[in-house]
């Protein structure tokens, strides 16, 4: 009955091609699914399940290690020699080492007069620090603005150097290479660097110098972000979860058992004599600071993560930012990989045990298997699963591991566990962007050297935020339109609907809900709305 009412709505013509081309359809599809699809959807789930029990190893571990650090109160204090530094009546300010302090920016309008006013407001000997601005600006009217202010604080009898450079090669790398150059520099022991949008407590140098002073085999001290912005959007709430567990978790273990982990390119202090024996900046990667982490870390160098010290930072708001920071956040390390894994390999001056570190547990697992398995297992492969039933995903890979995976990760912010199904679809909707980052990095092609400066609002975001009430943002298809996420949302949705009709294993809960996160984000409803005038 159905098909004849069918037959009569539509032209013989139409019903004979449509028969035809649904017909070869369902031919192709039976002929290639036994032999092709299904072996190699079987390889595939046995790959992502492999790569699972390596994450889910990874963050078990590291669970076990940051509790009994929590339990013993193993403080960077205790493990290495810290006191305060105090005054020399027969020395005088010359008893306090020389620090200098780099501030790279790049057209900073919104934040630069909070991180010059910060790194001019630190508690230190004025005779004994040198503030650097290391202003790239292009734009005339900022750089203008940048000078006055190093300027005004000049007036105030604050050492600060202004320096600019007639090109942007090797973008920050590139800039904190040069600031190097200066002879002033050659006077200083140690410096320490803030990106434009950080802004330290004064008696930041007092909490961090110590350790370098009194400890020579160390080459860092890294302080953990603290975010001004968290509050401002569900998306920089999601940042947060994430951010959270690398400052409380991963970068707390690196600090405690290998004393090694990634410097987080703002918020360090570095010793000046470790820094120039890694060979200095190099730009041939978006992750410089890394880079030249692990090549100081190859030399014997130690670092020491100082939880407890916090730093105010910005969290990018705007979903364009963000997609630009995690690109380069993702490709970055993964490039790195590619061109370090040998000379990790053959070092001679770190132990066995080290390089498997920096190698399985900082690059691969971390930076390359996190992403890859996020996306592809998740949101590729098991939405695959229920068109192939012949293909099954044992429970324990689908729901047991990352859900622990999940908890782990997320109870480092306790103030936003209720929001941690939010936070799993944000997640894996960026892990498409990062795993398309980390492929770029690994062969080395397309954006691989794509640096786009985090965009940054300030103290005006509230400004603009309360404007965006009042004058709704001008919808602009390309700005707000992201045809990657509706694709993937497209096909999760096609997935969710046709495990609702023929699957088994209700996948259709999780499919919807993904889906419509990648609606969501590919229509560009997240983050926050700037005006655009």
């Amino acid at each position: 009955m159905e098909r004849a009412s069918t037959t009569a709505l539509l032209p013989d013509s139409f019903q004979g091609t449509r028969d035809d081309i649904t017909g070869q359809i369902g031919f192709i599809w039976g002929q290639i699914k036994a032999p092709l699809i299904v072996p190699l959807l079987k390889v595939a789930v046995f790959i992502c399940l492999s790569m699972s029990i390596m994450l889910f190893v990874e963050r078990v571990y590291m669970a076990v290690v940051i509790t009994f650090v929590k339990l013993i109160g193993y403080k960077p204090e205790k493990r290495y020699k810290w006191d305060p530094i105090r005054d020399d009546v027969e020395l005088g300010n010359s008893a306090y080492p020389m620090v200098l302090v780099q501030i790279p920016m790049y057209n900073e309008k919104e934040v630069y007069q909070l991180s010059i006013g910060a790194a001019c407001g630190l508690s230190w000997p004025s005779d004994r620090i040198i503030i650097q601005v290391l202003d790239d600006s292009t734009d005339p009217v900022i750089k203008n603005l940048v000078e006055l202010e190093c300027q005004r604080w000049a007036s105030k009898g604050i050492n600060i150097k202004y320096e600019i450079r007639d090109n942007r090669n090797g973008y920050k790398a590139g800039a904190l290479k040069e600031g190097m150059k200066h002879s002033y520099v050659k006077e200083c022991d140690y410096i320490a660097i803030f990106d434009a949008d950080f802004q330290p407590e004064p008696d930041y140098l007092w909490r961090t110098i110590p350790f370098l002073l009194y400890n020579p085999d160390i080459a860092l001290v890294q302080a953990r972000w603290k975010f001004v912005n968290a509050d401002e959007c569900l998306m920089t709430r999601m940042q947060e979860m994430s951010l959270n567990y690398h400052f409380t978790v991963e970068q707390e273990v690196g600090s405690s058992t290998y004393a090694f982990f990634g410097f987080n390119g703002t918020a360090g202090v570095w010793r000046i004599s470790a820094l120039n024996e890694a060979g200095g900046w190099k730009d041939r990667t978006t992750v410089e600071d890394m880079d030249l982490a692990v090549r100081a870390s190859l030399n014997g160098w130690k670092f020491v993560y100082v939880g407890d010290l916090k730093v105010k930072s910005e969290l990018p708001s705007t979903f364009k930012a963000y997609r630009y920071q995690q690109h380069r956040w993702s490709c970055g390390p993964a490039n790195l990989f590619r061109k370090m894994v040998m000379d990790i390999v053959k070092n001679k001056k770190v132990t066995l045990w080290k390089k498997i570190h920096v190698i399985y547990n900082f690059f691969f697992v971390r930076k390359i298997v996190a992403h890859i398995v996020t996306f592809i297992f998740y949101c590729v492969i098991m939405p695959a699963t229920v068109l192939v039933p012949e293909v099954d995903i044992p429970k324990w890979g689908a729901v047991y591991i990352p859900s622990t995976i999940t908890i782990l990760n997320a109870i480092g912010t306790p103030r936003s566990l209720h929001l941690l199904v939010f936070w799993i679809l944000f997640e894996n909707v960026m892990a498409m962007h990062r795993t398309i980052a980390t492929f770029i990095g690994l062969l080395e092609v397309g954006r691989v050297n794509e640096w786009v400066v985090t965009e940054k609002l300030g103290d005006g975001v509230k400004g603009k935020v309360a404007t965006k009430v009042a004058k709704k943002p001008r919808f602009r298809f390309g700005e707000r339109l992201h045809l990657s996420e509706l694709g993937v949302g497209a096909y999760l949705f096609f997935c969710g609907c046709y495990d609702l009709s023929f699957g088994k294993n209700h996948y259709y809960l999780y499919l919807y809900l993904q889906s419509f996160a990648f609606f969501i984000m590919g229509f560009g409803y997240v983050g926050t709305f700037v005006p655009n005038s």
